[in-house]
């Protein structure tokens, strides 16, 4: 029996059973609006359970359903364009993006759960052990976007809180189709039955949850005529430019952390520990509403802020050091990145004033440098040309007719000095630094120096660690610092940092 989808996607039924046959059918329901679902729970907040949170026609705060649909459209039309460029010779396509799982730290001990962010991306779905397949039709760029969830589980329910059912998934996240994650493999197989020559678009190299890539696996093991390729890259390059609702929730996070650290500098002094830092900024970001911290933070006082990924956390911050943080927070699925480095004592040292100057004067310039929209690659190269023209300018190094300043300068700063941001911190890791960038981007700017014992300098710069990071959103009249409202200015930094000090 062969069942017709909407635009024309055609899969065989004839080894599945009646109750899937009939999920399978074109008799669809429509997509209505959140206020137009009954007040009941589903696995993730609703507008109708959480209208503090998320608004009529949103599936996550800030974005509606609409533009989730609109991700999903682009999605296959980019895969598409590039399947006619490189003439792959497939008449349709198969896109499967599965959900994260639930990790353990023991036995019955979960950590928090944190969405695949391409699943969330492309769906708004909240819910672990699920899957998104966007299957095309004929027409190359109509598709049909298929949600594979977990079956109601009164009994699982009951522990772990309520899912979201087949049919509510249809209305809450606008896709045509909902059925039970344990078909996946029987919807692959008739699809593929039906669409023999069909691309398959899935990440095999870097499998996300297990259940999936045990289907997958041995999807590709039968004797189909099936070519794949990871589709990572294509949603990543959509990732890259951000919507105006995803800038809002950028902002707001960039808003949180900044609020946050600068509260937490002005909450340190002297003796307090790296470990209360870390406590007092999570605090202050979960209580302005974010989730939980986008990373372990780096609270590094003294010569420790020289381990750039210091996370111990768990010493003394003595009189006259210095801390370096390095901390942002996640809001609805969006992150921040922000370092500050401040002296404990609310004082800088006369030392410590000319490192923390000669990199705030390099970060304004390369934020400055945005307007002409480089490549981060370009940003990195002209850090280590400023920083080497500081170094030698301050006398932290001598001048020298051997040594190129430049790769001078990378011994004290070996970390690139940007990244992209967005759902991830590192954000959409697929694509390459050598890009110009483009309006919609958000990117780091993190100049850095680190004067470890191995680097020859007059010694009362020894054992210094100072780095000063910002979020800077890319527009078409130049880039915007989202994280202003974290000081940066040393005559600022020691205001705040004085603020506590006992007498």
């Amino acid at each position: 029996m062969l069942i017709y989808f909407k635009n024309s996607i055609r899969i065989t039924t004839k080894n599945i059973c009646n109750s899937i046959s009939v999920r399978l059918c074109s008799n669809l329901p429509k997509s209505k609006s959140c206020s137009q679902l009954s007040v009941k729970a589903y696995g993730q907040p609703t507008a109708t359970t959480h209208p503090h949170l998320i608004k009529d026609g949103e599936i996550t705060p800030f974005i509606q359903r609409s533009e989730f649909q609109e991700r999903r459209q682009r999605l296959v039309e980019s895969i598409v364009a590039h399947s006619l460029n490189c003439d792959k010779n497939s008449k349709t396509h198969l896109i499967v993006i599965p959900s994260a799982s639930k990790q353990f730290m023991s036995d019955k001990i979960p950590y928090v759960f944190r969405q695949n962010s391409d699943f969330l991306y492309l769906s708004g779905c909240l819910e672990p052990d699920s899957c998104l397949v966007l299957a095309t039709s004929n027409s190359l760029n109509n598709h049909h976007a298929v949600m594979f969830m977990r079956e109601k589980d009164s009994h699982s329910e009951l522990w772990d809180g309520p899912r979201t059912s087949c049919e509510d998934c249809i209305n809450l996240f606008g896709v045509e189709q909902a059925l039970p994650i344990t078909e996946l493999g029987k919807y692959l197989e008739c699809y593929m039955k039906s669409n023999g020559r069909a691309m398959l678009w899935y990440d095999f190299l870097a499998p996300i949850q297990k259940t999936v890539d045990s289907v997958m696996k041995e999807f590709l093991d039968e004797k189909f005529n099936k070519m794949w390729e990871s589709p990572i890259m294509f949603v990543h390059r959509l990732r890259l430019i951000k919507s105006h609702a995803e800038i809002q929730l950028m902002q707001k996070s960039c808003d949180i952390a900044a609020e946050s650290i600068a509260n937490t500098i002005s909450f340190s002094r002297p003796g307090v520990t790296e470990h209360q830092i870390f406590a007092h900024v999570d605090y202050e970001c979960k209580m302005k509403g974010a989730e939980y911290l986008a990373y372990p933070p780096v609270v590094a006082g003294g010569n420790r802020a020289n381990i750039i990924h210091y996370i111990n956390n768990n010493q003394v911050v003595a009189n006259n050091e210095m801390v370096l943080m390095d901390a942002g927070c996640e809001y609805h699925g969006y992150s921040s990145d922000i370092t500050r480095t401040w002296p404990v004592n609310g004082k800088f040292t006369p030392e410590q004033a000319v490192v923390y100057e000669i990199l705030l004067d390099i970060q304004k310039r390369l934020i400055e440098l945005c307007y002409t929209f480089p490549s981060l690659d370009n940003l990195f190269d002209a850090m280590c040309s400023m920083l080497g023209k500081h170094l030698e300018e301050s006398g932290l190094i001598r001048r020298s007719f051997t040594e190129n300043p430049v790769r001078v300068a990378y011994k004290f700063c070996p970390h690139h000095v940007s990244h992209y941001l967005g759902m991830d911190v590192h954000d959409t890791p697929s694509v390459p630094r050598n890009i110009r960038v483009q309006p919609g981007m958000i990117i780091t700017m993190e100049p850095g120096m680190y004067i470890h014992s191995g680097l020859k300098v007059p010694k009362e710069y020894q054992g210094m660690g100072i780095r000063i990071e910002d979020d800077v959103l890319i527009t078409n009249d130049g880039p915007v610092v989202l994280t202003k409202k974290c000081p940066n200015k040393l005559e600022d930094i020691e205001k705040i940092a004085s603020e506590n000090q006992r007498a």
